[in-house]
Protein backbone atom coordinates (compact mmCIF):
# COMPACT_ATOMS: atom_id res chain seq x y z
CA UNK A 1 0.00 0.00 0.00
CA UNK A 2 2.87 2.23 0.96
CA UNK A 3 4.01 1.62 -2.74
CA UNK A 4 1.04 2.79 -4.46
CA UNK A 5 1.24 6.04 -5.51
CA UNK A 6 0.15 9.01 -3.49
CA UNK A 7 -0.87 9.05 0.21
CA UNK A 8 -3.70 9.39 2.75
CA UNK A 9 -3.35 13.16 2.35
CA UNK A 10 -3.66 13.55 -1.13
CA UNK A 11 -6.63 15.97 -1.93
CA UNK A 12 -7.64 16.75 -5.62
CA UNK A 13 -10.10 19.71 -4.38
CA UNK A 14 -7.61 21.34 -1.68
CA UNK A 15 -4.12 20.20 -1.87
CA UNK A 16 -3.03 20.63 2.07
CA UNK A 17 0.25 22.50 2.77
CA UNK A 18 3.34 20.52 2.99
CA UNK A 19 3.39 21.59 6.68
CA UNK A 20 0.25 20.23 7.49
CA UNK A 21 1.55 17.17 5.47
CA UNK A 22 4.69 16.64 7.79
CA UNK A 23 2.75 17.12 11.06
CA UNK A 24 0.08 14.48 9.96
CA UNK A 25 2.52 11.91 9.03
CA UNK A 26 4.67 12.65 12.44
CA UNK A 27 0.93 12.38 14.52
CA UNK A 28 0.55 8.96 12.80
CA UNK A 29 4.31 7.89 12.77
CA UNK A 30 3.85 7.92 8.81
CA UNK A 31 7.67 9.78 9.09
CA UNK A 32 9.60 6.57 10.20
CA UNK A 33 10.72 4.13 8.10
CA UNK A 34 8.65 0.83 6.74
CA UNK A 35 9.85 -1.69 8.89
CA UNK A 36 9.73 0.28 11.78
CA UNK A 37 6.26 0.97 11.30
CA UNK A 38 5.43 -2.49 11.02
CA UNK A 39 7.18 -3.66 13.97
CA UNK A 40 4.84 -1.07 15.95
CA UNK A 41 1.82 -2.18 14.13
CA UNK A 42 2.61 -5.53 15.39
CA UNK A 43 3.18 -4.88 18.54
CA UNK A 44 -0.16 -2.75 18.48
CA UNK A 45 -1.91 -5.67 17.07
CA UNK A 46 -0.29 -7.98 20.14
CA UNK A 47 -2.36 -5.72 22.31
CA UNK A 48 -5.28 -5.37 20.34
CA UNK A 49 -5.28 -2.00 18.81
CA UNK A 50 -5.65 -2.00 14.89
CA UNK A 51 -5.03 1.81 15.10
CA UNK A 52 -7.38 4.80 13.71
CA UNK A 53 -8.87 5.87 10.66
CA UNK A 54 -7.02 8.54 8.50
CA UNK A 55 -10.27 9.66 7.04
CA UNK A 56 -12.77 9.28 10.04
CA UNK A 57 -10.82 11.41 12.59
CA UNK A 58 -11.14 9.73 16.08
CA UNK A 59 -12.71 6.28 15.03
CA UNK A 60 -10.58 2.98 15.54
CA UNK A 61 -10.74 0.39 13.46
CA UNK A 62 -12.34 -1.82 15.89
CA UNK A 63 -14.94 -0.04 15.69
CA UNK A 64 -15.50 0.96 12.55
CA UNK A 65 -14.97 -3.39 11.66
CA UNK A 66 -17.37 -3.93 14.74
CA UNK A 67 -20.05 -1.49 13.11
CA UNK A 68 -19.68 -2.81 9.19
CA UNK A 69 -18.83 -6.29 9.62
CA UNK A 70 -22.22 -7.34 10.93
CA UNK A 71 -23.87 -6.16 7.64
CA UNK A 72 -21.58 -8.22 5.62
CA UNK A 73 -22.15 -10.89 7.69
CA UNK A 74 -25.85 -11.28 7.57
CA UNK A 75 -25.70 -10.52 3.52
CA UNK A 76 -23.01 -13.23 3.32
CA UNK A 77 -25.10 -15.60 5.60
CA UNK A 78 -28.19 -14.92 3.58
CA UNK A 79 -26.40 -15.33 0.50
CA UNK A 80 -24.50 -18.72 1.83
CA UNK A 81 -27.98 -20.17 2.64
CA UNK A 82 -29.49 -19.98 -0.77
CA UNK A 83 -26.58 -20.93 -2.61
CA UNK A 84 -26.22 -24.60 -0.22
CA UNK A 85 -29.71 -25.13 -0.72
CA UNK A 86 -30.14 -24.98 -4.44
CA UNK A 87 -26.48 -25.85 -5.07
CA UNK A 88 -26.98 -29.09 -3.52
CA UNK A 89 -30.87 -29.78 -5.04
CA UNK A 90 -29.51 -28.83 -8.57
CA UNK A 91 -26.66 -31.21 -8.49
CA UNK A 92 -28.45 -33.94 -6.66
CA UNK A 93 -31.11 -33.70 -9.65
CA UNK A 94 -28.34 -33.85 -12.27
CA UNK A 95 -26.38 -36.47 -10.26
CA UNK A 96 -29.29 -38.72 -9.99
CA UNK A 97 -30.78 -38.16 -13.76
CA UNK A 98 -26.90 -38.18 -15.33
CA UNK A 99 -26.83 -37.54 -19.03
CA UNK A 100 -30.69 -36.53 -19.10
CA UNK A 101 -32.29 -32.87 -20.20
CA UNK A 102 -32.41 -32.41 -16.39
CA UNK A 103 -28.71 -32.75 -16.13
CA UNK A 104 -27.91 -30.89 -19.09
CA UNK A 105 -29.99 -27.29 -18.12
CA UNK A 106 -28.50 -27.91 -14.55
CA UNK A 107 -25.03 -28.21 -15.90
CA UNK A 108 -25.91 -24.95 -17.91
CA UNK A 109 -26.68 -22.84 -15.01
CA UNK A 110 -23.72 -24.44 -13.41
CA UNK A 111 -21.63 -22.92 -16.34
CA UNK A 112 -23.48 -19.56 -16.40
CA UNK A 113 -23.03 -18.54 -12.83
CA UNK A 114 -18.92 -19.77 -12.49
CA UNK A 115 -18.31 -17.59 -15.73
CA UNK A 116 -20.37 -14.80 -14.71
CA UNK A 117 -18.92 -12.01 -13.11
CA UNK A 118 -21.14 -10.87 -9.38
CA UNK A 119 -20.67 -7.42 -9.68
CA UNK A 120 -21.77 -8.47 -13.94
CA UNK A 121 -24.92 -10.31 -12.25
CA UNK A 122 -25.58 -7.57 -9.47
CA UNK A 123 -25.94 -4.52 -12.33
CA UNK A 124 -27.84 -6.75 -14.64
CA UNK A 125 -30.50 -7.24 -11.93
CA UNK A 126 -30.85 -4.26 -10.88
CA UNK A 127 -31.45 -2.82 -14.82
CA UNK A 128 -34.07 -5.78 -15.25
CA UNK A 129 -35.93 -5.68 -11.61
CA UNK A 130 -35.32 -2.03 -10.58
CA UNK A 131 -35.28 0.12 -13.68
CA UNK A 132 -37.31 -1.37 -15.98
CA UNK A 133 -39.59 -3.59 -14.10
CA UNK A 134 -39.74 -1.17 -10.43
CA UNK A 135 -40.51 -4.60 -8.33
CA UNK A 136 -37.34 -3.87 -6.82
CA UNK A 137 -35.28 -0.96 -5.08
CA UNK A 138 -31.78 -0.29 -6.96
CA UNK A 139 -30.23 -0.66 -3.32
CA UNK A 140 -30.14 -0.22 0.06
CA UNK A 141 -30.03 -2.44 3.36
CA UNK A 142 -33.01 -2.45 5.44
CA UNK A 143 -32.23 -5.73 7.46
CA UNK A 144 -31.92 -9.42 6.27
CA UNK A 145 -35.93 -9.13 6.07
CA UNK A 146 -35.95 -6.69 3.54
CA UNK A 147 -36.79 -6.93 -0.23
CA UNK A 148 -33.62 -4.25 -0.84
CA UNK A 149 -31.42 -7.88 0.26
CA UNK A 150 -32.97 -9.66 -2.99
CA UNK A 151 -30.69 -8.43 -5.48
CA UNK A 152 -27.39 -8.39 -3.48
CA UNK A 153 -28.34 -11.85 -2.11
CA UNK A 154 -28.77 -13.67 -5.48
CA UNK A 155 -25.67 -11.83 -7.56
CA UNK A 156 -23.86 -13.11 -4.10
CA UNK A 157 -25.40 -16.61 -4.33
CA UNK A 158 -25.16 -17.41 -8.23
CA UNK A 159 -21.48 -18.36 -8.76
CA UNK A 160 -21.12 -20.54 -4.74
CA UNK A 161 -24.11 -22.46 -5.81
CA UNK A 162 -23.14 -23.32 -9.30
CA UNK A 163 -19.93 -24.63 -8.14
CA UNK A 164 -21.64 -26.52 -5.28
CA UNK A 165 -23.83 -28.01 -7.74
CA UNK A 166 -20.72 -28.92 -9.87
CA UNK A 167 -19.00 -30.96 -6.97
CA UNK A 168 -22.42 -32.18 -5.72
CA UNK A 169 -23.78 -33.38 -9.19
CA UNK A 170 -19.60 -35.18 -9.45
CA UNK A 171 -20.05 -36.52 -5.76
CA UNK A 172 -23.27 -37.92 -6.07
CA UNK A 173 -21.97 -39.71 -9.78
CA UNK A 174 -18.86 -41.34 -7.89
CA UNK A 175 -21.26 -42.11 -4.90
CA UNK A 176 -24.09 -43.32 -6.26
CA UNK A 177 -23.03 -47.11 -7.75
CA UNK A 178 -21.20 -48.08 -4.41
CA UNK A 179 -21.22 -50.97 -3.19
CA UNK A 180 -23.32 -49.41 0.32
CA UNK A 181 -25.93 -47.96 -2.05
CA UNK A 182 -26.84 -51.21 -3.80
CA UNK A 183 -27.06 -53.06 -0.29
CA UNK A 184 -29.43 -50.20 0.50
CA UNK A 185 -31.45 -50.82 -2.57
CA UNK A 186 -31.40 -54.52 -2.26
CA UNK A 187 -32.62 -54.50 1.45
CA UNK A 188 -35.57 -52.54 0.05
CA UNK A 189 -35.47 -49.25 1.43
CA UNK A 190 -36.85 -46.55 -0.69
CA UNK A 191 -35.53 -44.27 -3.15
CA UNK A 192 -36.15 -41.16 -1.34
CA UNK A 193 -33.99 -42.89 2.07
CA UNK A 194 -31.24 -44.02 -0.03
CA UNK A 195 -30.88 -41.05 -1.68
CA UNK A 196 -30.82 -38.79 1.77
CA UNK A 197 -29.06 -41.11 4.12
CA UNK A 198 -26.82 -42.86 1.92
CA UNK A 199 -26.26 -40.95 -1.27
CA UNK A 200 -26.19 -37.59 0.29
CA UNK A 201 -24.57 -37.65 3.34
CA UNK A 202 -21.53 -39.68 1.40
CA UNK A 203 -21.56 -37.07 -1.15
CA UNK A 204 -21.47 -34.19 0.83
CA UNK A 205 -18.32 -34.31 2.50
CA UNK A 206 -16.42 -33.12 -0.74
CA UNK A 207 -18.89 -30.40 -0.75
CA UNK A 208 -18.35 -29.09 2.54
CA UNK A 209 -15.28 -28.32 1.62
CA UNK A 210 -16.23 -26.14 -1.42
CA UNK A 211 -19.02 -24.41 0.70
CA UNK A 212 -16.68 -23.45 3.63
CA UNK A 213 -14.49 -22.07 1.08
CA UNK A 214 -17.14 -20.25 -0.64
CA UNK A 215 -18.59 -18.84 2.22
CA UNK A 216 -15.23 -17.60 3.32
CA UNK A 217 -15.13 -15.74 0.08
CA UNK A 218 -18.94 -14.47 0.25
CA UNK A 219 -17.99 -12.73 3.18
CA UNK A 220 -14.61 -11.33 2.19
CA UNK A 221 -15.18 -10.79 -1.31
CA UNK A 222 -18.39 -8.72 -1.40
CA UNK A 223 -16.87 -5.53 -2.09
CA UNK A 224 -18.27 -4.54 -5.89
CA UNK A 225 -21.62 -6.21 -4.97
CA UNK A 226 -22.23 -3.90 -1.89
CA UNK A 227 -21.03 -0.51 -3.61
CA UNK A 228 -23.16 -1.94 -7.21
CA UNK A 229 -25.83 -1.93 -4.64
CA UNK A 230 -25.07 0.40 -1.89
CA UNK A 231 -25.40 -2.16 0.62
CA UNK A 232 -23.41 -0.43 4.16
CA UNK A 233 -20.86 -3.41 4.56
CA UNK A 234 -17.37 -3.94 5.22
CA UNK A 235 -16.36 -4.94 1.52
CA UNK A 236 -18.09 -1.22 0.56
CA UNK A 237 -15.92 0.55 3.16
CA UNK A 238 -13.04 -1.27 1.97
CA UNK A 239 -13.61 -0.16 -1.60
CA UNK A 240 -13.79 3.53 0.27
CA UNK A 241 -10.22 3.05 2.19
CA UNK A 242 -8.67 1.74 -0.45
CA UNK A 243 -9.46 4.69 -2.78
CA UNK A 244 -8.68 7.00 0.44
CA UNK A 245 -5.29 5.07 1.17
CA UNK A 246 -6.68 4.90 4.95
CA UNK A 247 -3.76 2.20 5.47
CA UNK A 248 -5.11 1.36 8.81
CA UNK A 249 -8.26 0.22 7.76
CA UNK A 250 -7.19 -1.17 4.43
CA UNK A 251 -4.86 -4.00 6.97
CA UNK A 252 -7.15 -4.32 9.63
CA UNK A 253 -9.75 -5.26 7.30
CA UNK A 254 -7.25 -7.47 5.78
CA UNK A 255 -6.61 -9.14 8.70
CA UNK A 256 -10.26 -9.46 9.31
CA UNK A 257 -10.42 -11.69 6.36
CA UNK A 258 -7.79 -13.98 6.75
CA UNK A 259 -9.29 -14.28 10.03
CA UNK A 260 -12.72 -15.59 8.49
CA UNK A 261 -10.94 -18.14 6.36
CA UNK A 262 -8.91 -19.88 9.00
CA UNK A 263 -11.59 -19.91 11.05
CA UNK A 264 -14.16 -21.32 8.22
CA UNK A 265 -11.29 -24.21 7.38
CA UNK A 266 -11.54 -24.83 10.93
CA UNK A 267 -15.01 -25.09 10.89
CA UNK A 268 -14.85 -27.48 8.11
CA UNK A 269 -12.42 -29.91 9.11
CA UNK A 270 -14.58 -30.31 12.30
CA UNK A 271 -17.44 -31.06 10.10
CA UNK A 272 -16.17 -34.05 8.43
CA UNK A 273 -16.33 -35.89 11.91
CA UNK A 274 -20.03 -35.33 12.03
CA UNK A 275 -20.57 -35.96 7.97
CA UNK A 276 -17.63 -39.21 7.44
CA UNK A 277 -17.87 -41.81 10.25
CA UNK A 278 -14.67 -42.90 9.15
CA UNK A 279 -13.28 -39.29 10.31
CA UNK A 280 -11.92 -39.41 14.11
CA UNK A 281 -9.40 -37.08 15.75
CA UNK A 282 -7.74 -38.10 18.54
Amino acid sequence: MHATPGGPWDRNERPLPQNVIDTLNAKYGLDKPIWEQYGIFLSDVLHGDLGQSYSHYGQDVSTIIVSFFPVSFQLGSAAMGVALVLGISLGLVSGVNHNSSRDYLASFFSVVGISTPNYVVATVLIIIFAIYLGWLPTGGWDGIFSVKIIIPVIALALAPMALIARYTRSSVLDVFHRDYVRTARAKGLKEQSILIRHVLRNALVPVVTVAGIAFAEIVTGSFFVESVTAVPGIGRYFVTSVSGRDYPVIIGTTLLFAAIVMIMNLVVDIAYVYLDPRVRYN
